[in-house]
């Protein structure tokens, strides 16, 4: 049954959820998912969490990552992805939108909107991507100040302090930022833009016994490493933030092309989920059950053949 109207609507709150899923053993894989749809692909693979980008959601509005995304912008997103499949979900929250207030009304409403946690960065604004160049970064004091406010205005929210600095102050630079994060409130802490094995594993030995979040994004500076990999140098999440929206662009892409050159879309049917995949993945018949007015649909098993 559909979460939106089923009976196994999660009574839990989407932060404890979230946390219960972090103690047991094993590293969180968490797909990156920015729509209803790739949510409940990934509850269909058996992802218990999904994450959710600010460069993802960005970018499907035809937007840089560049801090120009709002609040309300990413409460949108969350509440159809939540929604959607129930997953509790993790949240990029930028710099926190501005200064401790707009921090603390960030938490509330990401909560309000269904987030399970949310991660705030070191960076200044305009903010990058963290494996993009010249990174401006927030006073470490500032940003311990704002974690501060989160962890004030959270009920359940999971919070990681997310820190850009080892590309700039090294790896000191990013152990000491961190261990300030974590005594201003976090639950966890994702070091960003590490760019070796070594760098992973020398970060985790410095902060034993904190759980820590990789950022396994490709076209960055981090190479190919694996779930297993990252839980095996200490680390207990790992995302892959922007490889569903990669992937569906790509398609998309080869899509239009073909269209324009073949004049229509009989080339790429093998390629495309049908009708009844689709129904299935959103749960047609169990919607249409609902309501006895509707007569129920009988779905085409494929396409008629041409004269």
């Amino acid at each position: 049954m559909p979460y939106v109207i089923g009976s196994d609507l999660p009574t839990e709150p989407a932060g404890d959820r979230f946390r219960a899923l972090l103690e047991r053993p094993g590293i969180l894989r968490l797909p990156g998912a920015y729509t209803g749809m790739s949510a409940l692909l990934a509850r269909e693979a058996g992802f218990e969490a999904v994450y959710m980008s600010g460069a993802a959601m960005t970018a499907t509005m035809g937007l840089p990552d560049l801090g120009m995304i709002t609040v309300d912008d990413v409460c949108w997103y969350i509440r159809q992805t939540v929604r959607a499949a129930g997953l509790p979900a993790l949240v990029d929250g930028d710099t926190g939108y501005g200064e401790a207030l707009n921090v603390m009304h960030m938490v509330r409403a990401f909560e309000d909107a269904g987030a399970g946690a949310v991660h705030l960065e070191d960076q200044l604004l305009p903010k990058k991507c963290g494996h993009l160049n010249d990174k401006k970064l927030a006073d470490a004091r500032d940003m311990a100040a704002k974690v501060a406010a989160a962890r004030k205005a959270r009920r359940h929210l999971y919070l990681i302090a997310r820190t850009d600095a080892a590309a700039s102050e090294g790896m000191d630079g990013a152990v000491a930022r961190a261990k300030l994060y974590l005594e201003a409130g976090a639950d966890a802490i994702f070091p960003e833009a590490l760019n070796t094995a070594e760098m992973f594993r020398e970060f985790a030995r410095r902060m034993p016994g904190v759980k820590l979040l990789a950022n396994m994004t490709e076209f960055g500076r981090t190479p190919f490493f694996t779930a297993q990999e990252f839980e095996a140098m200490g680390y207990a999440m790992v995302i892959w933030p922007v490889s569903a929206m990669r992937v569906a662009n790509k398609a998309i892409e080869e899509l239009y092309a073909s269209i324009r050159e073949n004049g229509g879309t009989h080339r790429m049917v093998e390629r495309m989920q049908t009708r009844k995949e689709l129904y299935a993945t959103i749960r047609y018949d169990e919607y249409e059950a609902l309501d006895a007015t509707l007569v129920k649909t009988v779905v085409p098993e494929a396409m008629p053949q041409r004269d």
